[in-house]
C-alpha cells in the first residue's frame, strides 16, 4: 500500500486567522507540521485555499496544491487534493492508496503516531486514541472539547474497533463516585489523525450528515452511522493542537522546553 500525507490548511479562521503561518520559533506552523509528517511518509502535500500558505510551502521546499475555498471540512479538502495528485500520477489507485489526513495545527505530531495509524491497514478508516491515566484530572476527562472513544479491542490490546465517539464521558460508570472513575476504568481520548483508503474517502465525502453528528458535532459519527468500521490504534503520545493565540504561546513554551532539554 502507498501512504500519502495530506495536510488541509485554511487561512481563514474565526478564532485564529492566518494560523498556519504563525511562527513557532523560526518556522511557520505549517512547515513544522510538514517536516514532522515527512519523517514517517515519503509523500506529504499541503492542501490549501490561500496563496500565502501555498507560496510559503513552496519556499521551504514542500509540495502544495490549491483547493477550493468552500469546503466544509478537511476531509472534503483532502479528497480534492488527492484527485489532483491522481491526475499527476495515474499509478495512485484508490484500492491500494491510503490518505492520511494530518491536522495543520499539530506542529509536534510525532512519526510514531503516523506509524501507528499506518499499522492499522488493511482496513477502511483508521485513527488514534490515547488512554487517560490516574494522573489526569476529572476536569480533563469531562472536557467536552476532547472527544472520548468506546472501543472493542483486538486480542493484542493495542488496536481495536471504535464503537462510539462522544464529547461526554463514555462509558458512564454507574454506582461509582466520579472521583474514582479514572481508577476504576480505562477511558480513551481521541486524537484527530485520520487515514482512509482512497475508495473509502470518496464514499464518506458523499454521505449526508446524520443525527449523531449533528448532536455531537463529530464528523466521524457520520461514518459509524453509515456502517463504516473505524480501526483505532493506541499511542502514548499526546498531540498539542493549536486553536487560539493562547495555544500558540503554550506551543512556543513547549518548544523552548524541548530545546533546553537538548542542551
Amino acid at each position: 500500500m502507498q501512504f500519502i500525507g495530506i495536510i488541509p490548511a485554511r487561512y481563514a479562521s474565526t478564532r485564529f486567522p492566518g494560523k498556519p503561518l504563525a511562527l513557532i520559533g523560526d518556522q511557520p506552523m505549517i512547515e513544522r507540521v510538514y517536516r514532522q509528517a515527512s519523517k514517517a511518509l515519503d509523500k506529504v502535500v499541503v492542501a490549501t485555499d490561500d496563496h500565502r500558505i501555498y507560496d510559503t510551502v513552496i519556499q521551504f521546499g514542500g509540495q502544495a496544491v490549491m483547493t477550493r475555498e468552500d469546503h466544509k471540512c478537511g476531509t472534503d479538502r483532502c479528497l480534492e487534493a488527492y484527485d489532483k495528485l491522481q491526475k499527476q500520477n495515474p499509478d495512485l489507485r484508490d484500492e491500494n492508496t491510503v490518505i492520511i489526513n494530518i491536522q495543520g495545527d499539530e506542529p509536534f505530531i510525532q512519526p510514531e503516531q503516523i506509524e501507528a495509524v499506518k499499522s492499522c491497514f488493511p482496513t477502511e478508516i483508521a485513527t488514534l486514541v490515547k488512554p487517560y491515566t490516574e494522573e489526569d484530572t476529572w476536569e480533563a476527562l469531562a472536557n467536552p472539547n476532547t472527544p472520548k472513544v468506546a472501543i472493542h479491542f483486538d486480542e493484542d490490546g493495542k488496536t481495536g474497533q471504535a464503537l462510539m465517539f462522544s464529547r461526554s464521558i463514555i462509558p458512564y460508570l454507574r454506582g461509582i463516585d466520579k472521583a474514582d472513575w479514572l481508577k476504576a476504568h480505562k477511558h480513551y481520548r481521541h486524537i484527530g489523525l485520520y487515514a482512509y483508503r482512497g475508495d473509502i474517502l470518496r464514499q464518506i465525502t458523499r454521505l449526508p450528515q446524520g443525527q449523531l453528528e449533528r448532536a455531537e458535532s463529530l464528523e466521524q459519527l457520520r461514518w459509524l452511522e453509515n456502517g463504516y468500521r473505524i480501526k483505532v490504534a493506541v499511542c502514548a503520545t499526546q498531540s498539542i493542537g493549536i486553536d487560539t493565540p493562547d495555544d500558540l504561546n503554550r506551543a512556543i513554551e513547549f518548544l523552548h522546553t524541548i530545546e533546553h532539554n537538548k542542551n
